[in-house]
């Protein structure tokens, strides 16, 4: 008897019913998506015509459409499943990764974040002060909001040759700081980020995000795989705390060490892309003792696709997620328990380059019966359904479905 929870980053699959507070009122990752593919707008050299995701649908996901948004997405057509389905709307404040990951893990984020205003500087003029002081820095580039992939592309060459780190925000409550890896270092990125971890925690700052990159002005610029989240930890115990607490063997894979601030997460390990990431969990599954949990994300969703608006992209990673599942259930005991979900939104058909305000959807794998676990008032039921099931103590939040 083992429990799985594999988080599709950013796979929303409709406006949550206080999008409109957000500005994303309107906003469907999966429908938009599903969309974009049978009007061929989402055809590259990776994929072409109606998205193909045979297995997903199969696990429930056209139903959980259909339950958050009233409608289902072309080519998601509603059919017979042998899982248990349903879709999930967030409690917590924000529509970021932290919070998002810690209300599944039974914590819904009770506070309001803090933020970084949409001015050019947006940074206050202290806390760069104190950054440059403290990790002995000529300066630092960027100072605004912006987009990780222009603001490399913009700023790198000149980052090269003063040695000043790109520092950045976004929508979220992050403050992210780029620098090659070869010239800057990536130890000293990290340390930088250490430091600035300790002056942001002030201002209720969720994130440090280092974001390390390579390349050359001439053969441009990539960000690399190194990347690392320095992030406040969870304010209650999650069910990674409580699985720990009752010595329980865990796995996490990919970021979920940084999002949990290395707390409870047991054994990790990272992954370059979504693929790797799959590997590494079928190793990780094939090694979870009994009544053990696996917890993973897989980022590419969010980061290589919804944030830079690439739809055709974002449906071949949902294509190629959804031919691997058949790897995963096929080594499911009939004890186990795997749920697939997501932790926001990130309609790459939106406005901007941010995460939407979404509802999720929660896809039951092993169910003991198929039937609807209908629309959850906050993401906490699934760390309660996965509580219940290794038979652990329940977290404060959540009820099981």
């Amino acid at each position: 008897m083992r429990a799985l929870i594999l988080v599709m980053d950013s796979v929303g699959i409709g406006a949550a019913p206080d999008a409109a507070r957000y500005g994303d009122e309107g906003a469907d990752t999966v429908g938009h998506i599903a969309e974009a593919c049978l009007a061929g707008k989402a055809d590259n050299a990776s994929r072409e015509g109606p998205l193909r995701v045979p297995n997903l649908l199969a696990l429930g996901l056209g139903q959980a459409c259909q339950l958050a948004t009233g409608r289902t997405p072309p080519g998601l057509d509603v059919r017979a499943t042998t899982s248990q389905f349903g879709c999930a709307t967030e409690l917590s404040k924000g529509k970021d990764t932290p919070s998002g990951h810690w209300e599944i893990a039974g914590v819904p984020v009770p506070f309001e974040w803090g933020y970084f205003p949409r001015t050019v500087p947006c940074f206050p003029a202290d806390l760069m002060r104190r950054l440059c002081a403290q990790a002995d820095l000529p300066g630092i580039l960027g100072n605004c909001h912006a987009s990780g992939t222009q603001i490399i592309a913009d700023f790198g060459e000149r980052h090269m040759q003063s040695g000043e780190p790109i520092c950045y925000t976004s929508a979220d409550s992050v403050f992210q700081i780029a620098a090659h890896e070869d010239t800057f270092g990536l130890g000293r990125l990290y340390d930088v980020c250490l430091t600035a971890r300790r002056l942001v925690d002030p201002l209720n700052i969720g994130r440090v995000i280092a974001r390390p990159f390579v390349g050359t002005p001439s053969t441009g610029f990539r960000r690399t795989a190194h990347r690392r989240d320095f992030s406040v930890p969870p304010p209650e115990r999650t069910i990674l705390d409580i699985a720990e607490s009752d010595g329980r063997d865990i796995v996490s894979i990919g970021k979920i060490d940084d999002i949990f601030a290395h707390r409870g997460t047991g054994r990790n390990t990272r992954g370059d892309g979504n693929d790797a990431l799959f590997d590494a969990t079928l190793d990780g599954l094939d090694g979870l003792a009994e009544g053990g949990l696996l917890f993973a994300n897989f980022v590419d969703f969010d980061m290589a696709y919804g944030h830079r608006r690439d739809v055709a992209g974002y449906a071949a990673a949902l294509e190629a997620f959804d031919a691997r599942l058949l790897q995963l259930l096929d080594r499911l005991r009939n004890d186990d328990l795997l749920i697939i979900t997501a932790d926001h939104g990130c309609d790459p058909t939106w406005a901007g380059t941010d995460h939407t305000r979404e509802q999720v959807p929660i896809l039951v794998a092993n169910a003991k019966r198929a039937h609807r676990i209908g629309r959850r008032t906050g993401f906490a039921d699934i760390g309660a359904t996965v509580a219940r099931h290794l038979d652990l103590p329940a977290p404060f939040h959540g009820v099981g479905f």
